[in-house]
């Protein structure tokens, strides 16, 4: 399987963390999982019909598909006649590039995107997309400031360590609004995005063994109350214990 990934322009790069390309190969028969990182995207399907959320939903060939913010994994079949281009944005911009639906109702959820503010499918006969995608997403971009892009890097800046009370109280904002303004902007409530930060911290640290290192350590070093708290964690999230990752 053939995947490769690029950076958006300098213009982009606060409100999109990657383009992606993947390509099945000669032979591919094969479920791909993929964890939660807070992050909604977008994929436009260029091969055969693909399956994906865990079997529960076709990607029809030439449609594009909104992917909301995920709490789990999930998982989407690859084979030789695999061909996705995608878009992973970044947690809140979805709503710098268009006016659409409370994010809230997508968590979780891969959904047909409307194909009037979609991707022109003759635009990715080339070998090189991201001229296309930079132009198109620059073209579609608002100037309106959102308030949750600074509720967000209080979260990340503390590893999403910061409780809901603290994160509500520095901010002048009651708990009640900053979970509308979450569930909107997001899709995920302050509580479920802060442990998808941790997790991915965590996640980071098993991936990335030091000598003298234990996985109690890093439960520690992440926020959770001990190794059980951590193992629980990434079982749910990733529906595997840390040594199989």
């Amino acid at each position: 399987m053939k995947y490769k990934e690029t950076n958006p322009c300098n213009q982009l790069r606060s409100h999109i963390h990657s383009f992606w390309e993947l390509q099945g190969e000669e032979n591919d028969r094969v479920w791909e999982r993929i964890f939660p990182d807070g992050c909604p995207g977008l994929v436009m399907n260029l091969g055969d019909s693909c399956i994906t959320d865990n079997g529960s939903v076709t990607m029809e060939h030439g449609k594009t598909y909104l992917v909301g913010a995920m709490t789990t994994f999930k998982e989407s079949f690859m084979d030789e006649h695999t061909h996705l281009i995608g878009v992973c944005l970044k947690p809140s911009a979805f709503s710098s590039f268009y006016s659409y639906v409370s994010l809230n109702d997508l968590k979780n959820q891969t959904v047909l995107f409307d194909q009037n503010l979609s991707f022109d499918k003759d635009k990715f006969n080339g070998e090189n997309h991201t001229d296309y995608l930079n132009q198109f997403f620059i073209g579609r971009k608002n100037s309106k400031k959102h308030r949750i892009v600074s509720l967000l890097k209080h979260i990340q800046n503390s590893m999403g360590s910061l409780s809901i009370e603290e994160l509500s109280k520095s901010n002048n904002i009651s708990v009640r609004q900053l979970e509308r303004i979450f569930k909107d902007s997001i899709g995920l409530t302050p509580k479920e995005y802060s442990s998808i930060v941790r997790f991915q911290k965590a996640l980071n640290l098993i991936k990335s063994p030091r000598k003298g290192r234990s996985l109690l350590d890093i439960a520690f070093e992440c926020g959770y109350y001990d190794h059980s708290h951590l193992t629980n964690e990434i079982k749910q999230k990733t529906g595997r214990i840390p040594s199989q990752l």
